[in-house]
């Protein structure tokens, strides 16, 4: 059982070309961006991959033996109520099981990917200028998770990166600043953890690709999820 959710979750792992962009408050956000959204800056990322969907609560019983999500019923409802903790937990198990190279995204990576990479074509959400046709928001989700990959993907074939559930970066939260970076980690050190994508709870605007949140790496809350990234 364990073996075929493993394969699974390898067999989900989109291939993401790096390459450069603009990280943050891009025009296309039209006006809502927040200030911890600015400056502007240039990234370049090496090649890497991420997960199609969060992970799921199927992928969470099978490899963790319990289920810490609020909303039940099916298993590709993703897990919800996991603390960034808690994802750090998983993926060790995970990588223990196989040859490793699983980890969070960075913030980066996340929302590089979120945009569509180098297929980009400069949405306001994630595979979209309309944010009902790619996330579960406080608009459409009638106040529940839904199950991964039922509204559109975006130009990589990723699905729910906007919405559905927050998902915790790897990184410390940190100020941005104006010089350009290459495959930043984040601040070496901090209090929060990052956030990204908006959920179920939340106002559309917070569903944009470079929206960002941040919480404690202890918190558990049921809006709270992950997407598993791989660089080997």
């Amino acid at each position: 059982m364990s073996k075929a959710v493993t394969d699974r979750i390898w067999s989900n792992m989109v291939e993401v070309k790096g390459g450069i962009f603009r990280m943050g408050a891009t025009p296309e956000q039209d006006g809502d961006a927040d200030e911890e959204e600015q400056p502007v800056h240039s990234v370049t990322l090496d090649d890497f991959r991420i997960c199609r969907y969060p992970v799921t609560q199927g992928e969470w019983q099978a490899l963790m033996g319990h289920n810490p999500s609020c909303f039940r019923g099916i298993p590709n409802l993703p897990v919800d109520s996991v603390s960034w903790e808690d994802a750090q937990s998983f993926i060790a198990h995970l990588n223990s099981m196989t040859s490793g190279g699983y980890r969070l995204p960075t913030e980066a990576q996340w929302e590089y990917a979120a945009r569509g990479g180098e297929k980009t074509r400069g949405y306001k959400y994630s595979g979209s200028d309309e944010v009902d046709e790619v996330a579960w928001t406080d608009r459409n989700s009638k106040n529940k998770t839904h199950p991964v990959g039922q509204l559109k993907a975006n130009e990589l074939g990723l699905f729910d990166m906007s919405g559905n559930v927050w998902e915790w970066c790897q990184d410390w939260y940190g100020e941005y600043g104006a010089k350009p970076l290459i495959n930043p980690p984040g601040p070496a050190s901090g209090g929060r953890r990052v956030m990204r994508g908006g959920g179920w709870l939340s106002y559309p605007v917070r569903a944009r690709v470079s929206n960002r949140f941040s919480i404690y790496p202890g918190d558990r809350f049921y809006y709270d999820g992950f997407r598993l990234a791989f660089q080997g």
